[in-house]
């Protein structure tokens, strides 16, 4: 099934997060949604992992992102990916990593994508081996 950027579930994903990480206080609200619990379980599973998700970006990709100064955006669907590379074995690399690459074009441009890609593809190699 083909999802349009609305109800996408990553999509729904990466706007919960990013709303989150703009203002703390915000309450976190979720739609009636087909994936609701999934959405659930990965945006409050990546907060509550923060810390630890953080150390995965360090350990494995210290020579290719400063967490402190890539953009708000990409920095949440890296986040929740490397979450649900982590917490979601049953999920596929590849759809994880082509479900995130799909959602963030409503987010950043192409040019961030190819290398969103090829960050995925190197910390997915890391994580799940």
């Amino acid at each position: 099934m083909k999802y349009n950027g609305k109800n996408n579930p990553r999509v729904i994903i990466i706007q919960k997060l990013y709303s989150k990480l703009i203002n703390n206080e915000s309450e976190l609200v979720y739609p009636k949604h087909r994936f609701k619990k999934f959405i659930k379980d990965v945006v409050i599973g990546t907060l509550e992992r923060n810390e630890l998700i953080n150390n995965e970006i360090s350990l494995h990709l210290k020579e290719d992102v400063d967490i402190r100064r890539i953009d708000k955006v990409f920095e949440v669907i890296l986040k929740s990916a490397i979450f649900e590379f982590l917490y979601k074995p049953a999920t596929s690399t590849k759809i994880i990593i082509k479900e995130y690459l799909d959602a963030s074009n409503f987010f950043i441009d192409i040019s961030q994508t190819k290398f969103l890609n090829a960050i995925l593809d190197k910390v997915s190699k890391k994580i799940r081996n």
